[in-house]
């Protein structure tokens, strides 16, 4: 191999070791079988998501995950391989590749990375069922007016019963 061509595949490497580290989330698949209807409609709802979508070959991706201080995600990079990067949202790229796999049978979920910690098959599945970010939101948020609304609706109790009792 010429010099210029293992310049490009290094420079490659490294811009994929980059993605890896600052990624929120990474999701590995295997897309073989789809068609190019549904690769074009997954492409769509990921890019809607702000969530990244390529095919790369293996041994780069072993290279990038070493790199990044993933060497335990190497184990997944067999057969082909499509990795989703998400650096906002973490569980988008699993939520959207879990809920395509359900209709789309040829594509198959490898596993991943969460917040820089390698992740099985059976983590990124978990991830998935999670509500999305808004979702989980507006728990946090009626959670936390949970007190309050009780504390008002005690103290309009007591103002109605000594209303009563006048």
């Amino acid at each position: 191999m010429s010099e210029a061509i293992i310049a490009k595949k290094a420079e490659l490497v490294d811009v994929v070791a980059e993605k890896m580290k600052a990624a929120a989330s990474i999701v590995v698949v295997d897309a073989r079988g789809l068609t190019v209807e549904q690769d074009t409609v997954l492409r769509r709802e990921l890019r809607g998501s702000e969530v990244e979508y390529k095919v790369i070959k293996n041994s780069i991706l072993r290279r990038a995950a070493e790199q990044a201080g993933l060497e335990d995600l190497a184990s997944v990079f067999v057969g082909p391989s499509a990795v989703a990067f998400s650096n906002e949202d973490v569980i988008a790229p699993a939520k959207i590749l879990n809920d395509f796999a359900k209709n789309a049978e040829a594509l198959e979920i490898k596993g991943g990375a969460i917040e820089g910690a390698v992740a099985s098959k059976e983590e990124i599945l978990a991830l998935a069922t999670l509500p999305n970010r808004e979702g989980l939101l507006s728990m946090l948020l009626s959670v936390l007016q949970a007190p309050v609304r009780n504390v008002a609706l005690a103290v309009k109790a007591v103002a109605d019963n000594k209303e009563d009792a006048a």
